[in-house]
């Protein structure tokens, strides 16, 4: 079975305006609401390509049950942890001229609350994944995955870690089988500005070497490079299109490389899944539903294989 993890879920409100005006009332030409995160995303993602997954993560309040609710509807399995106080969090995203964001804070987790996930990943077989997605709240212990990670070890579970910075250095070491930085976080992780493919893909094999077996690094209109674990570099092209919703590229993008990954056992395919996937959520409102993602599939995206 494949799980994702989000440790703090959204309702995410999305706010079409023309122009806006700070200080003034601003009248809203459309809206949207979706449940939102990181790992949700994915999880919605994989559900699209017909891959079952189990959502995890934290919930509460009004806002909880509309992320539970909106996921079953969506045909998505759940197995959130409830707390007994707060709300998950609500994120305003106003799309105008620019593009700005709002996100809440989220709920306080109580230890009895990560003991509570803590049971639900102690049950992770052999041969299951996790998905691990998006940053650590603040009212959680900083070490959360990299214990997360260490209760997995040596029991044939295949990790998937997309974070960044010191959340995500801490899992390498328990050689997590992917990683996807996106250029920025790699960049920050660098502490440099990175203008070439070759130093790109220099600090991708920097984290091989300190851990990460697969590392899948996501440069939006540039596409992506893949390091694998047997030491081939994969270039992929990302396919012309309008861009109309950056939030949740990433995350389509790591839902489709897995479910590639996983129908095929083929990295350049799983690079091709993963990069019709981020680029069909970027051409499209929400995130993009199988058909869109295999259209793109379909069109013939273009992979080469680097000698760097």
């Amino acid at each position: 079975m494949i799980y994702t993890l989000t440790c703090n879920p959204s309702v995410d409100y999305v706010v079409q305006l023309g122009e806006f005006r700070q200080g003034m009332v601003n009248r809203a030409k459309g809206e949207q609401i979706f449940s939102g995160g990181k790992g949700i995303n994915v999880t919605v993602i994989l559900k699209n390509l017909g891959i079952p997954n189990k959502a995890l993560g934290f919930l509460a309040g009004f806002t909880g049950d509309f992320i539970e609710q909106d996921l079953q509807e969506k045909g998505c399995q759940t197995e959130f942890v409830r707390l007994s106080s707060g709300f998950s969090r609500i994120n305003v995203k106003i799309r105008g001229l620019e593009e700005s964001e709002l996100n809440g804070g989220g709920p306080a987790v109580d230890q009895a609350a990560i003991e509570a996930l803590f049971e639900k990943i102690n049950s992770l077989q052999k041969g299951d994944m996790l998905i691990i997605s998006g940053s650590i709240p603040p009212s959680l212990p900083k070490e959360l995955y990299e214990k997360i990670l260490g209760m997995l070890d040596e029991r044939g579970v295949y990790a998937v870690v997309d974070t960044a910075g010191e959340a995500l250095m801490r899992t390498l070491r328990f050689a997590p089988f992917l990683i996807k930085p996106n250029r920025q976080e790699l960049e920050e992780l660098a502490q440099k500005r990175l203008f070439t493919r070759e130093e790109i893909v220099a600090q991708g094999k920097r984290l091989q070497e300190m851990g990460a077996k697969n590392v899948l690094i996501s440069m939006a209109a540039e596409g992506a490079v893949l390091l694998t674990a047997d030491g081939k570099i994969y270039f992929a092209e990302a396919p012309r299109g309008n861009l109309q919703n950056s939030v949740g590229a990433g995350d389509s993008m790591v839902g489709g490389f897995v479910a590639g990954w996983l129908k095929t056992g083929s990295f350049q395919e799983a690079l091709r899944w993963g990069i019709a996937a981020g680029s069909a959520t970027a051409f499209c409102e929400g995130l993009a539903t199988g058909e869109e993602i295999r259209r793109l599939y379909e069109d013939g995206l273009r992979i080469t294989q680097e000698m760097i």
